[in-house]
Formats: structure tokens, C-alpha cells, sequence
């Protein structure tokens, strides 16, 4: 019998379980750096910016749960906002999802770690800077949020053979 389809390939994000919904979250952090955007020229323009929550060693929010308190716009990223939202980075696992594609190689769900993001260069990892250190938004305009770099899955190492021979007495 073949194995069961992974949830997010059989299950609608409108019908998804918190836990589920919460779990597509691949941890990049990419959706926790700032935006502009320049409504006279329709243009949005990603930052290098955290904001001031996003652990920028683990691409974490360092308080989840209590996020809106301390930043309250913050969004909470829900099925119906999600169709609304246009500055999602195209590796985000709801967006690819909403787009009818499946998740990446380096999605924590389907590598089975959560190192892969990071390792993918997918994260923002050692790429943002803290907004409480960053002065005007401006000045860190960058435009690899916003693009879906090309990074190759690691060939899967080949199990090495070893023939031992037995030692005759």
C-alpha cells in the first residue's frame, strides 16, 4: 500500500488545523522584514529590516504568542488574509500553497529538519539586520525577499558498501 499523502497535499488551508497551518511556517523569517511602499509609483520595495521581534540566529519570533502586543500591526496570517496579502516572499509555504505548488526540498515538512532553510539560504539568516539598529528603511532597500532563489537540493549521499570478510579459524 502506498503511503499517505502528506497533509498539505490533501487538505485545503481554509480546512487546515491550527496546528497544521502553523507547522507550513518553513521559518525564514522573510515575512518578518520590512516593507516599503511607494504609493505614487505602485511599487513595493522589501528591506533587509527585522523587525524587532525576529531572532535573526533563529528567524523566530522571540514572542509569538504575544506579538501583537508588542508590535500591533503585525498580521496574523490567516486563509483569508492570505489571498489579500501581495508582499509574501514566493518561497513562503502559504503562497506556494495558495499557488497550487508544493513546498520546497528545504521545507522543514519535507526534509524532516529545520536546519534546511538556513542551509538552503532560503532564511534571513545572517542577511537582516535588526531594526532597532538599522536607521532610515530607505537605506537597506533589497531585492531578495521578494525573488525565489535557484538553489539546488543537496545530492543525497550514497549509502557506502563495505564487503568484510569473515576470518577463518
Amino acid at each position: 500500500m502506498p503511503p499517505a499523502l502528506p497533509f498539505w497535499k490533501t487538505t485545503a488551508l481554509a480546512d487546515m488545523s491550527q496546528a497544521q497551518w502553523e507547522s507550513l511556517c518553513d521559518g525564514c523569517g522573510r515575512c518578518c522584514l520590512h516593507k516599503l511602499i511607494y504609493e505614487e509609483a505602485e511599487q513595493l520595495c522589501h528591506t533587509n529590516v527585522a523587525c524587532r521581534l525576529l531572532d535573526l540566529n533563529s528567524c523566530q519570533c522571540s514572542k509569538y504568542s504575544q506579538r501583537r502586543k508588542h508590535v500591533p500591526d503585525c498580521v496574523s496570517l490567516t486563509p483569508v488574509a492570505l489571498r489579500e496579502i501581495n508582499w509574501l516572499p514566493p518561497t513562503c509555504a502559504y503562497r506556494r500553497l495558495e499557488e497550487g505548488r508544493d513546498l520546497a526540498w528545504w521545507h522543514p515538512l519535507v526534509s524532516g529538519s529545520p536546519d534546511t532553510v538556513h542551509e538552503a539560504g532560503i532564511s534571513v539568516r545572517g542577511r537582516a539586520v535588526s531594526e532597532r539598529q538599522a536607521g532610515p528603511l530607505d537605506h537597506h532597500i533589497v531585492d531578495w525577499p521578494g525573488r525565489e532563489p535557484r538553489v539546488r537540493r543537496p545530492a543525497k549521499p550514497v549509502a557506502a558498501t563495505r564487503q568484510t570478510k569473515e576470518a577463518k579459524p
